[in-house]
């Protein structure tokens, strides 16, 4: 059984950077794993709307992850995730969890739409309730206002839209300044493509420059690097992997 499992807001203003959101859903995806309920895939951060009518920490972004588990362990994945938010998410917080089984879903275009909204809008936590309700989805809060759980169902529609996101994790493929084919780059990172800012996806043979951080996003279901290009005079294109602000720029204006 496939699923996705998407928290927010676990962390406040003393403590953010010590043991963050994605911290969470990272011992979340080990705990299916190691308690042998099935495997986890990387986790994606999903940046939702920046607003002075939205309290968070730093960057209101929420976490989710896929999993592919054995269907008679997903009450024991919803247990062990609430018990971790409720006793590993620090104090002030408003930890919410999503739970989803995208096979389920009668209209997955409606979370789709709930997620790219909360990019956009400032959302009550009752419409989640409803949508959630409507839709058969697994939502609840764990603490403080519970306002966690809009982010959280927001991430889970994000995640499953796959266009939105940037994954957790940055990829260890050389240094700052290592020149691979887009090929060479694929392997050693293990994502799916190389795609310039505008979308295209970069033949095999072309030449990238690896940056100060390289990290992959969601793009069409697929792990891509995105890369922008390099004035070098020479003729044939020279692209550069994009830096982590760069790619949260690109999260906070995707639709």
């Amino acid at each position: 059984m496939r699923i996705l499992v998407s928290i927010d807001d676990t962390d406040n203003f003393t403590t953010k950077g010590i043991k963050g959101t994605g911290d969470l859903a990272k011992n979340i995806a080990r705990a299916i794993k190691s308690n042998g309920w099935g495997n986890s895939s990387r986790i994606t951060r999903h940046q939702l709307l920046l607003h002075e009518d939205i309290p968070y920490t730093s960057h209101n972004s929420s976490m989710c992850f896929e999993a592919e588990i054995d269907p008679q362990y997903l009450q024991a994945v919803i247990d062990f995730s609430v018990q971790h938010l409720e006793t590993e998410s620090e104090p002030e917080a408003d930890p919410g969890l999503c739970v989803i089984i995208p096979d389920r879903l009668a209209d997955p275009v409606r979370l789709i739409d709930y997620g790219y909204r909360a990019k956009r809008e400032v959302l009550d936590k009752n419409d989640a309730y409803v949508l959630a309700s409507e839709l058969g989805i697994h939502l609840s809060e764990h603490g403080g206002t519970g306002q966690g759980v809009i982010g959280a169902m927001a991430g889970a529609g994000l995640r499953l839209g796959g266009n939105d996101g940037s994954f957790k994790d940055k990829h260890k493929v050389g240094e700052p300044g290592t020149i691979l084919t887009a090929a060479e780059l694929c392997a050693l990172a293990g994502v799916d493509g190389i795609r310039s800012l505008d979308g295209a996806l970069l033949g095999g043979d072309a030449t990238v420059v690896v940056g100060n951080m390289v990290k992959s996003i969601l793009s069409e279901g697929q792990a891509v690097i995105p890369v922008q290009p390099l004035e070098t005079g020479e003729q044939a294109p020279v692209w550069q992997t994009c830096s982590k602000q760069q790619i949260h720029l690109l999260q906070r204006i995707s639709q």
